[in-house]
This record gives structure tokens, sequence and C-alpha cells, in this order.
């Protein structure tokens, strides 16, 4: 085979894969969230909680601490 014929075939197939990779490249969308469609706010396809969430207090008080840390001293 000759080097341009191989060159050719590797640049249609890359291009094949990147075309792919950008079709099945999927980016959820800036959206509000409203209560209107129901009771609780809806939850992204890909979140799959089967427990409630209950907050860590510790985590809260350091990212408190550190948005308080960034602050100039002025």
């Amino acid at each position: 085979m000759k080097l341009e014929i191989a060159r050719g075939v590797f640049l249609a197939g890359a291009l094949a894969v990147a075309s792919l990779a950008l079709v099945v490249w999927e980016q959820p969308r800036t959206q509000v969230l409203s209560a209107v469609q129901g009771e609780h706010c809806p939850l992204p396809r890909v979140a799959k909680s089967t427990t409630a969430a209950r907050p860590d207090h510790d985590l809260l008080l350091f990212m408190f601490g550190m948005s308080q840390g960034l602050k100039p001293q002025s």
C-alpha cells in the first residue's frame, strides 16, 4: 500500500472517530428549575440516589471558612 493511500485512510478514520465522538457527546443545557413541575425539583438523569442526602455540618463549616478566607483583608 502506498504511503499516500495509507495517510488518506488514516485521515478518514480519524475524522470518522472525531465525528462519532461529537455526535455522542451529551452536555446538559442551562435551564431554570422551578417548583411548577412538581413538589420537588427534578434530579438530573445521572443522579441515582436512593437515600435522602443529609448535609455534613463539618464540611459546610469548612466551606464557609474557606469562602471567608478569600475576602481581602483591607
